[in-house]
């Protein structure tokens, strides 16, 4: 039975956790190695998981195996575990989806940033509503790659369905003022992971996305129990023994311009690192792998990021 909307709202108030997809030699989806991370993440304290998400993959993931990545994600969790789906595209085919997805049981929608070369305010809210149409399963929208006006972030808080948004935009400032002009009961969610956790929290953030934490939990869930006491030193520590690796995931990698390129490969590195299932670090075009000087510095990066958690983390 899927979470209840209040239920999925208390979720995003911590940790989000991205599944990534393990894929074999013939870049085939490895199910069993991706609940068998699942269950692991939620045996270390993780509740709230990120399945077909950009870290996942999802561009590159046909529509059945996002369902099939789905489905697998919610079956490897328990009942009181947050599954959000990814869900983009034109409106017929993510209404599409949303059917699909409520079928294997997912409790909630993550509607993923718009890939339209032209976009209009006012279209992306009446898209929105479009999608809640189709289903009672919460939204939870995910705001990157443009640059909204403040009275659009507030009219998003306000479209039925909405429980939380994801927020990923480099501008603290604009995100407390969404907050502050928004619907009181959804959730904000640092859609930008630790670097960006104590700045967002103080604007009105109740949650956020993982990116080291993505295979060493223990540090998103410290950082945000130090969030939650309002312990801001002991968050900015945290914060801080996340940046370098964090840094190294915003890289173009070899022969390219592009920054974040290697994001995927550099957090499939790390699970791999960290004894989680990797599929031994493929990935799909676009996204490239590795290459081997960039896998050495991963490796000394992890080594640095191991010794940090030890020292702060007892």
């Amino acid at each position: 039975m899927p979470l209840s909307a209040d239920q999925v709202r208390d979720r995003l108030r911590g940790v989000a956790v991205g599944l990534l997809t393990p894929f074999d030699d013939d870049l085939e989806i490895e199910h069993e190695k991706l609940a068998e991370n699942a269950r692991t993440l939620y045996d270390e304290g993780v509740q709230t998981f990120l399945a077909t998400a950009n870290i996942s993959e999802y561009h590159s993931l046909s529509t059945n195996e996002r369902v099939a990545v789905a489905e697998t994600s919610v079956d490897a969790l328990p009942d009181d575990a947050c599954v959000l789906a990814g869900v983009g595209g034109s409106t017929s085919h993510a209404q599409e989806l949303i059917r699909a997805y409520d079928d294997v049981g997912v409790d909630a929608m993550m509607i993923m940033p718009p890939d339209h070369t032209y976009i209009h305010e006012q279209g992306l809210l009446e898209y929105y509503r479009e999608l809640d149409s189709a289903t009672d399963t919460p939204l939870v929208p995910y705001v990157r790659g443009f640059d909204p006006s403040v009275d659009y972030l507030a009219g998003l808080t306000r479209v039925d369905g909405v429980v939380g948004i994801k927020y990923a935009l480099e501008d603290p400032v604009k995100l407390g003022a969404g907050v502050n002009a928004g619907a009181d009961d959804v959730v904000w969610v640092d859609g930008l992971a630790e670097p960006f956790a104590v700045s967002f929290w103080a604007e009105g953030a109740e949650g956020f996305s993982a990116g080291v934490s993505n295979f060493r939990p223990e540090i998103g869930l410290e950082l945000y129990e130090a969030l939650s006491d309002g312990d801001w030193e002991r968050a900015r520590k945290l914060r801080d023994i996340c940046l370098p690796y964090q840094n190294f995931r915003g890289e173009t990698g070899q022969d390219n311009e592009i920054p974040g390129a290697i994001s995927v490969s550099a957090v499939k590195k790390g699970l791999e690192l960290a004894g989680l299932n990797a599929g031994g670090g493929a990935v799909r075009e676009p996204i490239r792998p590795l290459s081997a000087e960039e896998e050495r510095r991963a490796e000394d990066l992890y080594r640095q990021l191991e010794d940090d958690v030890e020292s702060l983390i007892e």
